[in-house]
């Protein structure tokens, strides 16, 4: 295969996953109010740190950081003026552990916490 065919295949693989992913993020329906911002969970290692395989059973940690898949407009002041948020859709994010409150669309677990349980944006 040359080059340029190589390329035009990968660059044709790109553009099915974005497009599967945007699909699958147009047809969720989840739109957060206020100050509560939608996030998918970044799992943590599957190992513990002695290097311990754990299995599928195991009691495993809560992860602490996540994608941020939508954010509601922003919180409202007591004169209705509204403080837009500090993260935006696509920031990678470090939380409070039992903050977020967990939620389950089809078989894909959610969070949705508010702006005061994100501590950190991770660059």
């Amino acid at each position: 295969m040359g080059g340029k065919t190589l390329d035009k295949v990968l660059r044709m693989g790109k553009m099915i996953v974005l497009k599967k992913l945007t699909n699958l993020y147009k047809h969720m329906n989840i739109k957060p109010l206020s100050d509560h911002i939608l996030i998918e969970p970044i799992k943590g290692e599957e190992k513990t740190k002695a290097g311990i395989l754990l299995p599928d059973t195991a009691e495993k940690e809560r992860p602490e950081q996540g994608l941020v898949i939508a954010v509601g407009p922003g919180r409202k002041t007591s004169a209705g003026k509204v403080i837009p948020l500090e993260v935006k859709k696509g920031d990678k994010v470090l939380f409070t552990k039992y903050g977020p409150n967990e939620i389950k669309v089809g078989d894909k677990e959610y969070l949705i916490a508010k702006q005061e349980d994100i501590l950190a944006i991770i660059e």
